[in-house]
């Protein structure tokens, strides 16, 4: 069985692969390719949604004078998984992704807003910082103070995840059971003040008291 399964052709001596004549292919030609669709699209015919994911087979062409930085952009041709619509979508190699061209729309993805957002605001400053060397200075002294103000935060949290951490329950309720009995003993300690000087006062208009009477007293017998 070993002779069915020949791996090596013979070539002759004289042969001289330049003579073989090259297939002439058309520039557009379509290739069949099965691949997994990159994004969740809903089909422009019948509504479907067709999510991230979904395995189909498709026909894959070069897109004739598109291309970035050299990088050749492809077009791929594939059928609704419903009513068999035809949709095609792009490469996107400036963006690292992919573009929806006719037959569907590219359902709605908040993640993708927030990074045009950012790229849109790291574009600006790029412009802004173009011809401006002191707008650039005070930009990279925002980054570094915050920056720094992250680390500080970062290293308060380390700081009170460790203090936590080395605190047992049975530690936690000592220092309860011990604050508590310092709540109790200075609260004992203040009503006793309250009533010393209370009794002071007392003793005092006794005193008075006695004192007037006996010079009364002593008034009526002169």
């Amino acid at each position: 069985m070993g002779e069915r399964k020949v791996l090596n052709k013979y070539y002759p001596p004289d042969f001289d692969p330049a003579k073989i004549p090259r297939r002439k292919q058309p520039k557009n030609q379509q290739i069949k390719v099965r691949m997994m669709l990159p994004m969740s699209i809903r089909c422009g015919t019948c509504g479907t949604y067709i999510y991230k994911g979904t395995k189909f087979n498709s026909r894959k062409e070069d897109c004739i004078g598109e291309t970035y930085l050299g990088i050749q952009i492809f077009r791929f041709y594939f059928k609704c998984t419903r009513c068999s619509a035809e949709i095609t979508f792009k490469t996107d190699p400036q963006n690292s992704d992919y573009t929806v061209e006719s037959g569907a729309s590219r359902n709605f993805e908040p993640w993708r807003e927030e990074d045009e957002v950012v790229d849109k605001e790291k574009r600006k400053r790029e412009a802004e910082e173009m011809g401006d060397a002191m707008r650039a200075l005070e930009n990279r002294a925002m980054d570094s103070k915050q920056d720094m103000d992250i680390l500080a935060a970062l290293e308060e949290m380390r700081s009170m995840k460790s203090r936590h951490a080395g605190v047992s329950v049975d530690q936690m309720l000592e220092i309860l059971k011990h604050s508590a009995h310092q709540k109790e003993g200075k609260t004992v300690a203040e009503l006793d003040e309250e009533d010393e000087e209370l009794i002071k006062s007392i003793t005092f208009r006794v005193i008075l008291y006695v004192n007037f009477h006996m010079y009364l007293h002593v008034q009526t017998c002169i």
